[in-house]
């Protein structure tokens, strides 16, 4: 189920949707970042780390997206941190008292009955001003941007040139942006998250992205640029020249295109109601 990628980081990627649950050796435990997205999935890594003599001592959600705020009764109760807008976005879905039902809603119906919520959104503050995660283990850096989500974080761990990027740099989603709002820029926003990435990724040497494949280091600088070059022909209204959608996407991923089309419609909106050409 584990597979290591660099000196004691560890990654599990699942069936569905190529999640990748990111496993992080300690002095005393590990700290598990995005656990993962079925019980099933998480038990067995539960077990497993329990035959390694690996106790969870922290979580990590690197953002407030459904399928990064899970978590599972066997992997205990260590803290569960996030940034503090991923944390208050929690607090926010779970203060609704019909939660349970709304997120249920917005599962994918192959998973849906392997998937209890009690632990469903449980984040911790970091601390404000935090720049690393607070644990007995690597130097963890948070890099919090606005890209994809609010409260979206990537993580580098220092010591090991491992970047985490949560949903971005991946090789078979397109960047996905945030819900276009009347206050908000979800491409201006995506593009300072990238540029924030830009200088961490020279640091790193390996990559993993919330899904699909972990990138070695000649691939970091080309998913970075493919990221955005997505982003420009969206922004400026042109057919993406783009592998991980049309014709030559991964079999089995052809729907990411569908995502892309989504997006279009909604910045189409957007201009038509601002009056702005594109």
């Amino acid at each position: 189920m584990l597979r290591q990628v660099a000196e004691g980081v560890l990654v599990h990627r699942s069936e569905l949707l190529q999640n990748n649950t990111v496993v992080v050796q300690g002095q005393v435990g590990v700290l598990v970042i995005d656990a993962g997205i079925q019980d099933s999935d998480m038990a067995c890594l539960a077990n497993d780390l329990r035959e390694l003599g690996q106790p969870v001592v922290a979580g990590f959600s690197t953002h407030p997206d459904w399928d990064h705020v899970l978590w599972h009764a066997e992997l205990g109760e260590a803290p569960r941190y996030g940034t503090a807008r991923c944390a208050a976005r929690m607090r926010s879905v779970r203060s609704n008292t019909d939660w349970r039902t709304l997120v249920a809603e917005g599962l994918p119906s192959e998973i849906a009955d392997d998937m209890s919520l009690d632990l469903f959104g449980l984040i911790t503050d970091l601390p404000a001003e935090t720049t690393h995660i607070p644990w007995d283990g690597p130097q963890i850096r948070v890099i919090e941007h606005p890209a994809h989500s609010p409260g979206h974080a990537a993580l580098l761990i220092e010591e090991r040139g491992v970047l985490v990027a949560g949903d971005m740099l991946s090789d078979v989603f397109i960047p996905m942006l945030d819900d276009f709002t009347d206050t908000n820029d979800p491409i201006e926003e995506y593009l300072v998250g990238l540029r924030l990435l830009e200088p961490v990724v020279n640091d790193a040497t390996v990559l993993i992205p919330g899904h699909g494949s972990v990138g070695r280091a000649d691939q970091l600088r080309a998913r970075l640029e493919q990221d955005r070059a997505y982003v420009h022909a969206l922004r400026d209204g042109q057919a993406p020249d783009d592998p991980r959608i049309g014709p030559s996407a991964k079999p089995g991923w052809e729907w990411v295109s569908d995502i892309h089309e989504g997006q279009a419609q909604s910045l189409a909106r957007r201009n038509e109601r601002d009056g702005t050409p594109g």
